[in-house]
């Protein structure tokens, strides 16, 4: 995804799950090898575990990247793979939209790190559930809100 600050264009790298949660969000200047494996290197130390599988888009910098950082797993770059990342973009957008564009890469850096991992906390994913058990998902996870921001009169 591309982000415009200051008449410059910035490259916003996303790294989602296979449930649409976002793991990680870098905004960097440029889209080559050497980005590719910051980005890499900075999603392995926050997720401490390996992944067995990436799936990217036809960007060669990826190949390189992984060939190097992480050159045991497995690496799909097909047409439609990456579609969960992509639609990932789509809350970024709108909220890109609201606040009238980000003011320079580290505002949106500082903005969007804590907004993707916000917004999949929320995001439940409603076709997966009965209305019950919706509601029942949404109100632990609130509590669970409540309670890591410190609010707990209004989980009660």
């Amino acid at each position: 995804m591309f982000l415009k600050s200051n008449g410059r264009i910035h490259y916003l790298w996303r790294a989602v799950d296979q449930d649409g949660d976002v793991l990680d969000i870098l905004v960097q200047s440029n889209r080559d090898k050497k980005a590719a494996k910051k980005f890499f290197r900075k999603l392995l130390k926050g997720l401490h575990y390996v992944p067995s599988l990436i799936v990217t888009d036809k960007l060669r910098s990826y190949g390189a990247a992984k060939a190097e950082v992480l050159p045991s797993v497995e690496h799909l770059q097909q047409k439609y793979q990456n579609n969960r990342a992509e639609n990932s973009h789509q809350a970024t957008r709108l909220r890109e939209r609201v606040m009238r564009r980000f003011k320079s890469p580290g505002h949106a850096q500082r903005f969007l790190s804590a907004f993707g991992i916000i917004s999949s906390h929320f995001r439940v994913g409603r076709h997966l559930y009965r209305a019950r058990g919706y509601r029942d998902v949404m109100k632990s996870r609130l509590v669970l809100w409540t309670v890591a921001i410190g609010n707990r009169t209004a989980a009660s």
